[in-house]
């Protein structure tokens, strides 16, 4: 099922660990709505700006899922509200300070967008409650735990 036109119901919500373990990871009716919003009003905007296709490595994650990834109690991707992502052809620094400019320009409105290990960029979008705008850097410490650094400037 498509979502929008560069964007699937099935890349949305595919998840490696749910094949693995032999795990349900369909996505109700609230969240396949959900999940057409994050790609309309974000995903697709994005992609229209960088020029390039988005590749989602993590959408939707039902919460067996999200446990079994280590996902926080409150991740918005439960909710399909969330995506972590990447620009094909683009350095994930170059691809999250896209996102952030479009931000700052109000070209774009967002929840969080965090930049996680200079690997992938988590970015959501919710209808629920005021968007934060919230930019974020997510690094491991000496210890190997995950920090989250404001990048709001």
């Amino acid at each position: 099922m498509k979502l929008t036109d560069n964007f699937s119901l099935e890349e949305m919500s595919i998840s490696a660990m749910a094949v693995r373990k032999g795990v349900d990871n369909v996505p109700g009716e609230a969240e396949i709505k959900n999940l057409q919003i994050l790609c309309e009003k974000i995903l697709e905007p994005i992609r229209e700006e960088v020029n390039c296709s988005i590749r989602v490595f993590s959408g939707y994650r039902s919460l067996t899922v999200n446990k079994l990834v280590g996902g926080s109690l409150t991740s918005q991707h439960m909710h399909g509200e969330a995506a972590d992502t990447i620009a094909i052809g683009m350095s994930v620094e170059d691809y999250y300070q896209r996102i952030k400019k479009m931000v700052k320009d109000n070209r774009l409105v967002v929840d969080q967008v965090i930049q996680e290990f200079n690997s992938w960029v988590h970015i959501s979008f919710t209808i629920t409650r005021a968007n934060r705008k919230q930019f974020l850097r997510a690094v491991k410490d000496s210890h190997g735990h995950t920090e989250y650094k404001s990048d709001n400037e």
